[in-house]
């Protein structure tokens, strides 16, 4: 019985539906008509090789290897509906568990880490939330920090992931004399575990919490299979890869479900629950899937604009990792479209336009004027009418369904950027490395963090306040630090490919060149830079933000998919196979049941 509850829906074939090991083919799309509200037909524009064409630049981009034709015929929507009631009955038995007052502090704490490793927590926000206000109201926060170094660091980590005041000092009892972390900790691996994980919850200034990082890595780092078993050895190398308070929340929960249902002692119901929501979440994904790529092949640029990397498949990825939940498939699909677009204009300045070029496209989306496009050439006409078309249709769908006119927000977002992109271009025609100050004052906007910001505010929050909307337009600390982030990030990744292309702006070249430093210390600079972000993100999470919680998260989010995307070379434009495997893990592959 259990086989046939879990297993929602058929695991897609690679061959030949959604990925192929041959060579790459460019699909061909349907003739190029664009007939959206609020839009302008691109039907009549053509696009023909310039005289100037043999001079321009090329990156030598690796075409797209995804074959989108299976999401026009995928038929994984029943999934969500039949197993609807299952998923139901599941839930009412772990909310039963999460708000048993009469449960042990320790066994609470367990239980909720769990619930959000598996990737339920937006399941169980409420019940949490009530846990975790009875459990530190109580006085359970001071009772375990005199238990065990497992139970404070977790009680510290999962109080500060829902906004809760906890002192860092809970941990001074666990230092000697001299203010050094007492060596016999180190003998338990799960509380030195505990302890690392906690530390990435640190704010500014926490000098106890750095300490107690340093402190766990190196003992992690000495800890050997033989003695602390494959299973728990395994933990502490996926954690020492990236700490969990870093990690995209999909890719975790699968992960953690395949190390969970390992455990002898696993909760049969948690593990049952947290199989079924992954994979009828996964179908949703298809559903977006689908409907985002059947947009991207009318739109018809990656068939047109050779020159430019079609990333559809990895935006949509991305989108996911920002906005996981269910109900935010209006913010998957418009954040997948404007990074598929991001995609192709940065490969435009980047690449491919010539500077002049580069400034008429920059008047022309200021502008926002159909009109402008009469001084673009070919390639740019199709390119605007195209970002033209899909912008109005998001602006008409808000007014029409929320009743707020978002375009000015949406087009402010978009000069924003290319005004970004069009400085960095300039940078390259003069051949100049700017100092790092300058080139980071413009490079966390050419990121495109803020513009996917700001077309995620208006998918996910419900009711538009005025308060909010000044300051998304100022992109406040909560829009500018994830950006930050993925700039570094994304630097860090693309530095050797973009110095050999001749780009003379990047985090890591600019850092040597102002610091007067190597570039092994200017990379270590780099990373401490993404660590002290990190920290005043935490600090926002604390104080409380003007914006609603949806928002917060979802930059939070976008953070932690910059992580992933950068975190071993650039997979948005070179995607490895390490990267077609999470994207198929998490969009079309269900995890299989479990035997009860």
């Amino acid at each position: 019985m259990a086989t046939e509850l879990l297993c929602l829906h058929r695991p897609i074939s690679l061959t030949p539906k959604l990925y192929r090991n041959s060579l790459p083919k460019v699909i061909q799309a349907t003739p190029l008509t664009l007939k959206l509200r609020c839009s302008v037909s691109t039907e009549n524009v053509s696009f023909t090789e310039t005289e100037t064409e043999s001079t321009r630049r090329s990156a030598n981009y690796e075409p797209n290897t995804w074959d989108y034709d299976y999401l026009l015929s995928s038929d994984a929507d029943e999934s969500i509906e039949v197993y609807k009631d299952r998923a139901k009955k599941l839930q009412a038995e772990v909310r039963r568990e999460i708000n048993n007052e009469k449960a042990e502090f320790l066994t609470l704490l367990e239980l909720i880490d769990n619930v959000q490793r598996l990737g339920l927590g937006y399941r169980f926000e409420s019940d949490i939330r009530k846990a975790l206000d009875r459990f530190f109201s109580s006085g359970g926060f001071d009772t375990v920090t005199k238990t065990s170094l497992h139970a404070t660091a977790l009680s510290f980590r999962l109080l500060r992931q829902h906004g809760f005041e906890v002192s860092q000092e809970a941990f001074s009892g666990f230092k000697d004399q001299n203010g050094n972390f007492l060596e016999n900790l180190k003998e338990d691996i799960k509380a030195i575990l505990s302890l690392y994980e906690a530390s990435f919850l640190a704010l500014e200034g926490e000098n106890i919490l750095d300490e107690a990082k340093v402190f766990a890595i190196s003992h992690l780092k000495e800890v050997s299979e033989e003695k602390i078993g494959k299973d728990l050895a395994e933990q502490v190398n996926h954690a020492l890869e990236l700490p969990l308070h870093r990690r995209t929340q999909r890719l975790e929960a699968v992960w953690s479900i395949e190390a969970y249902r390992k455990k002898e002692d696993a909760n049969k119901v948690l593990l049952e629950l947290a199989i079924v929501d992954y994979n009828m979440i996964q179908s949703v994904y298809q559903r977006d899937l689908r409907e985002t790529s059947r947009w991207w092949r009318r739109v018809g640029l990656a068939t047109k604009l050779h020159f430019a990397r079609d990333r559809l498949i990895e935006s949509f990825y991305w989108a996911v990792g920002v906005a996981f939940e269910p109900q935010y498939s209006d913010c998957r699909n418009s954040v997948a479209k404007m990074f598929s677009f991001v995609t192709i204009i940065d490969d435009i300045y980047d690449v491919y336009g010539t500077l002049d070029e580069l400034e008429l496209f920059t008047d022309a989306v200021e502008r926002w004027d159909v009109n402008a496009i009469n001084d673009l050439p070919d390639y740019m006409k199709l390119c605007f009418l195209a970002l033209y078309n899909t912008i109005n249709d998001i602006a008409y769908e808000n007014l029409k369904e929320k009743g707020e006119n978002i375009l000015p927000y949406l087009t402010k977002a978009w000069a924003d950027l290319c005004n970004a992109f069009l400085q960095e271009a300039k940078w390259l025609y003069n051949k100049s490395t700017p100092p790092f100050d300058d080139y980071f004052r413009n490079a966390w906007k050419s990121s495109s963090g803020p513009l996917q910001l700001v077309f995620a505010y208006f998918a996910v929050v419900q009711n538009i306040k005025k308060e909010e909307i000044e300051n998304l337009q100022k992109y406040h600390d909560i829009i500018s630090w994830p950006s930050y982030i993925f700039r570094l990030y994304n630097d860090l990744a693309s530095a050797s490919a973009e110095i050999a292309r001749g780009e003379t702006a990047n985090s890591v070249s600019c850092y040597m060149r102002t610091k007067g430093i190597s570039e092994e210390l200017a990379t270590e600079s780099v990373m401490n830079l993404i660590d002290e972000t990190w920290k005043k993100m935490n600090k926002e999470k604390l104080d409380g933000s003007v914006f609603a919680k949806p928002f917060v998260e979802a930059a939070i989010n976008l953070a932690r998919q910059s992580h992933c995307t950068y975190h071993n070379g650039d997979a948005h434009t070179s995607p490895d196979e390490l990267t077609r495997k999470r994207v198929l893990s998490v969009i079309t592959e269900p995890i299989l049941p479990f035997e009860r």
